[in-house]
């Protein structure tokens, strides 16, 4: 994941044996269900108990919320590339769009995570690195093909959606309606 193709020491951590592997992902699927409803300050106990473990198997995988955080943050950004995969059939503009969604989706529900991890710790470097391998190529894909404007980079595109997440919207709906605005931007002028 990193750009040495090493993945985060997170996932160094991750069970071998079956059973310990099913608790690993049961708290990280806890623990992002709770992140969700209640923010960075939920409780740990209330993660392994919907885990359906004690705290001290969660404390063995994860010896403080910081690594929780961490796994956490790394699976979400890991699905997020795996999409880029499952769009690559699509035709290039609508490919760049989904994933678009689905990337204001992850930002904002990953916002209270992220703000739990230092923007410049390695963790967060080897995300941000997977992100744009992920979405690069679709942009590209998109401006070969000419739906895309030429004079655009990734690097603004991911900015103009991190700036439209951080803005407050009355509902899922709205911030949507807000995305098809910036995307109409996006979009290479006819010829």
């Amino acid at each position: 994941m990193t750009s040495a193709g090493q993945a985060p020491e997170v996932f160094a951590q991750r069970p071998k044996r079956a059973d310990a592997r099913r608790n690993y992902d049961a708290l990280v699927a806890a623990a992002r269900e709770a992140f969700a409803e209640n923010g960075a300050a939920a409780s740990l106990e209330d993660v392994a108990r919907r885990a359906g473990v004690g705290i001290g198997t969660l404390y063995r995988n994860f010896p403080s919320r910081r690594h929780l955080f961490e796994a956490v943050y790394v699976e979400e950004v890991r699905a997020l590339s795996r999409s880029a995969e499952d769009l690559a059939e699509l035709p290039p503009w609508d490919a760049l769009v989904a994933w678009l969604h689905r990337f204001v989706a992850y930002v904002a529900t990953k916002r209270a995570l992220a703000e739990q991890l230092l923007h410049d710790s390695e963790i967060f470097a080897s995300c941000r690195t997977e992100i744009y391998a992920a979405g690069e190529p679709l942009m590209r894909r998109a401006q070969e093909a000419s739906v895309v404007r030429a004079d655009v980079s990734f690097d603004d595109v991911i900015r103009l959606i991190s700036g439209l997440t951080m803005a407050q919207f009355a509902s899922p709906e709205q911030r949507d309606l807000v995305l098809g605005v910036a995307l109409d931007g996006l979009h290479a002028p006819a010829r």
